[in-house]
């Protein structure tokens, strides 16, 4: 009898890419929605939680991206590491568009964080904070769901599956996180977790069969859309992450959790791979 990855492998690269998604969206919906029973979790529980997320985030970038966009493209590393580069780049783009919503997360606005750009753009700055907030966590789903397709499109299922695994569990802890400055920000928890529900869905979903499309119609982008999705998850650990764990003095929690969560994927990566 089939097992559930080898039922998934005998379907058509769209059909997984689409599960991947419906999988990763629905973990991120899962993660929102806890605020409605976990009404007030500790900053360091967020902080440890978030740490988590990016520790897997980190593995899975060099694990399931890096190192098999250099193998896909016959060991040359040139493609991959300009892949990188690229989504690096196209992220801090974003971010200059979309400002950042460090001081939703911390109750104020960090004087370190504020760069050209991040000024509120209505006269409601609760309200036009909630926009640039959802708007700035939907720019990095972004590469998540990419990173799901491009790993179906690949054709290596069980390294996508892993992927898949740690992008929808690392979801979680981050879905979780983002409800709670949301609602902060004075949205009501229902409301929110529905719309994070809806936001990750419409937003997750098409970029997997978008990254599937890129690889299985023109091989040769593979080792670029590798790099390009590792290179953006990178930049989201390092621009975004890591710095909202180590405002509040718990950079250790954040740190081992960062740990564990390397850990995890490095499982995962070995066990499904």
């Amino acid at each position: 009898m089939a097992g559930p990855v080898e039922t998934l492998a005998a379907q058509p690269p769209l059909v997984q890419g689409l599960v991947g998604g419906l999988v990763i969206a629905g973990l991120n919906l899962l993660g929102a929605s806890l605020v409605l029973v976990w009404r007030d979790p500790s900053e360091r529980a967020l902080d440890g939680a978030l740490g988590f997320a990016a520790g897997i985030m980190l593995a899975a970038s060099f694990t399931s991206l890096i190192l098999p966009g250099i193998e896909a493209a016959g060991g040359n590393p040139l493609p991959v590491l300009g892949g990188v580069l690229l989504g690096a780049v196209f992220l801090e783009r974003a971010d200059v568009l979309v400002p950042h919503a460090h001081y939703l997360l911390t109750g104020e606005r960090r004087a370190d964080a504020a760069r050209p750009g991040d000024e509120l753009p209505a006269d409601d700055e609760r309200l036009a904070s909630v926009v640039l907030f959802v708007l700035a966590i939907t720019l990095h789903n972004m590469p998540e769901g990419l990173a799901v397709g491009v790993g179906f499109g690949s054709g290596d299922v069980g390294n996508a599956v892993a992927l898949m695994i740690a992008i929808g569990v690392q979801n979680v802890p981050e879905g979780l996180a983002v409800s709670v400055a949301a609602v902060n920000a004075g949205l009501d928890r229902r409301s929110y977790a529905a719309l994070a529900g809806i936001r990750s869905g419409v937003v997750e979903i098409p970029l997997v069969l978008v990254g599937v499309l890129a690889v299985t119609v023109a091989a040769a982008v593979l080792p670029y859309s590798m790099g390009f999705a590792a290179g953006a998850m990178i930049y989201v650990i390092s621009d975004e992450i890591v710095p909202e764990t180590h405002v509040r003095g718990n950079e250790r929690v954040a740190t081992m959790g960062t740990i564990v969560g390397v850990v995890v994927m490095l499982y995962l990566d070995v066990s499904l791979g």
